[in-house]
Parts: structure tokens; sequence; C-alpha cells
């Protein structure tokens, strides 16, 4: 278990580290001046130059430019928005924990509903339940997210009023932002009505929510029913049936816990797509995360941000691949001494 989770973390710098080359390397190809873009001072005078060309070693070798940038990086220092002069990092502490609230909202609800759809059309295989769970699968995955997020808001927002089409609570509720989740706030706020500001919460994390989790859904009910298949197929399975357990039981005690361990490892490999959507959810629901807000510096054109994006938003998704990684080898020990592999 040592050895794969060293393993595991020597992969994680091996990348982090080519992530750092691929986002210093965007200060050269952005248009503009250099040091502007990864400091975001869009026009220093000339005491700010001086400071930062001796901070970044833009008088030195490239090699010495880059180490200056990381050491930058590794004390917080992402430069400031070209957009509104507020420090990259304060900004990525704002919008990330809205960003984490929706994903793990939203693969709560894939992989609950997913899981078990697949589990049942793999216990009714080849009958007219499986064929009817395969067919909304291929329909699901076959959906683009904001045609998605425009028909739900068309329907539940507009048509039905169920739930609201934007935002992350509404502004009757005066909640102090203190660690910028929602959730989390509202239970320390101070506020009398408490219980109806997270209620109204849940109201408006449930359609981008949705949104998000439809295409990963989809991925585990497939994944999930060729687990199983997998499982009940196995001789120990079969073994189980001629001793004369039921198939409650068989499908209990031996289907769900063995078919759940190859699923937990796919779920980290498919977390990337899942991160994709919310990009595009939070643009659609006007949600407040750094999928949205990176998107904004696209379009605003504010290259000291892109980076920082690109840099919070890689090392989330890596982080949770190796988690789901280390959680698979905890509950597979035949993969624990494995020392060669992908």
């Amino acid at each position: 278990m040592l050895y794969f989770t060293l393993r595991r973390l020597y992969l994680l710098s091996f990348t982090l580290l080519m992530l750092s080359i691929v986002s210093f390397s965007l200060s050269y190809l952005f248009p503009g001046d250099i040091i502007v873009n990864l400091s975001g001072i869009t026009n220093p005078t000339l005491e700010q130059r001086i400071e930062l060309n001796a901070l970044y070693k833009m008088d030195d070798s490239v090699f010495h430019q880059y180490f200056a940038y990381i050491k930058q990086v590794v004390n917080g220092n992402l430069g400031i928005s070209m957009f509104n002069n507020a420090p990259i990092v304060d900004e990525m502490n704002t919008y990330l924990p809205a960003t984490i609230e929706l994903c793990v909202t939203a693969l709560f609800i894939a992989t609950i509903f997913g899981v078990t759809l697949g589990f049942i059309a793999a216990i009714f295989h080849n009958k007219w339940i499986d064929k009817i769970i395969l067919a909304f699968a291929m329909i699901g995955y076959s959906i683009p997210a904001f045609w998605l997020a425009l028909i739900l808001i068309v329907i539940f927002s507009i048509l039905l009023s169920w739930f609201p089409s934007s935002g992350q609570i509404n502004l009757l509720f005066d909640v102090k932002e203190v660690t910028s989740f929602i959730f989390i706030d509202i239970w320390f706020s101070d506020i009398d009505d408490k219980w109806l500001a997270f209620q109204d919460a849940l109201r408006h994390i449930f359609l981008p929510a949705i949104t998000v989790a439809v295409t990963p859904m989809t991925i585990f009910i497939r994944l999930s029913r060729t687990s199983m298949l997998n499982v009940l197929d196995s001789n120990y399975i079969k073994a189980a049936r001629a001793k004369g357990l039921s198939n409650v039981k068989i499908i209990y005690h031996h289907g769900i816990r063995n078919a759940l361990v190859q699923i937990i490892r796919q779920m980290g490999m498919h977390f990337a797509h899942l991160v994709s959507v919310v990009m595009i959810a939070e643009v659609v629901f006007d949600w407040q995360g750094i999928g949205s807000w990176l998107i904004n510096s696209i379009f605003q054109r504010d290259y000291t941000a892109i980076q920082g994006g690109l840099i919070a938003m890689a090392t989330f998704t890596f982080l949770i691949n190796i988690f789901a990684d280390i959680l698979y080898v905890t509950l597979n020990p035949i993969e624990r001494y494995k020392r060669h592999g992908a």
C-alpha cells in the first residue's frame, strides 16, 4: 500500500511538473508583454517593471525564469487579474468551493442512480427492463449538456416554476461568505430562517447538478452493468448457486460488493469529463464557480487568470483521480502488490 501511494504521488508530481511547464509557456504564447502576462499588472511603472524583472529573473535564461515562476506559484503568488486587479489566489478561493459543491452533488446523484440502474439492468439481463435502461443510457449520453440545461430551464423554471434558473441562493437570505461553500456558510450563519435558506440552496443546485450528472450517470450505468455481469458469471458465484444460496443473497453478499470495486476506479478516470460538463453548466445557470470564472477570463483575455485557472482545475482533477486509485486499492488488496501496470 505504501509503495502504491508513493508511486501515485510520484506520478502526481511529474504531472504537475508538466502542467507548470505548460502554464509557464503560455506567458510566451499569449500576445503582449511576458512580464505583464505573468504578473497581471497591465501598465507597470518603471519601478514596478524593475521589481518584476528581478522577481521573475527576466534578465536571466528561460530556465531561471521558470524556476522563479515556480517559486512564486509555490508561495501562492499567481499574479493579479488583468480585469479587476484582484489576486488570482483570492479569486480561486472564492470560486473553487462552488465548483466543488456542484461536482460533489452531481457525482453523488450520478453514482446513486447510475450504479443502481446498472445493477438492475445486469440482474434482468436481456429482459425489457435491461433494454429500457440501456436505451435511457444511450439517449442520456447523446444529449449535449448545454441543450439539456436549456430544456431543464424551460420546463422546470419557466413552465412549472419549481426550481430557479440561476444563482446559488436567493438574495433575500443574508448569508455571509465565510468559506465560500454555500451550505457550510448557511450552517454557521446567524440568520433566523436557516432551514428555509438551506432548502433554497438545494433548489438552486438541483438543475445544474442534474445537468452535470446525466452524462456520468449513463457511463456508470454501462460500467456497473458490465461489472455486475462479469461478477455474476464468475466461478465463485456459480459455486454459491450450487450451494443453494438464493439470488438475493448472492447479489447482496457477493455481487454488489465485488462489482463496486471495479466501478470506483472508473469513477476517477471519468472525473475529468465531469469537470468539463461543470464548466458548461456554470455558464448556463450563472453558477459562480471557477469554471464560469475561467471562461469569462478567456473572453476578457485575462491571461494571468487563465494560467491560474488551468493550474487549479487540473490539480483538482488529478487529486480526485489519485484519491479514487487509493480507494480502489484499499478495497481490492490484490492490486496492492502489483508493481507494474498502467
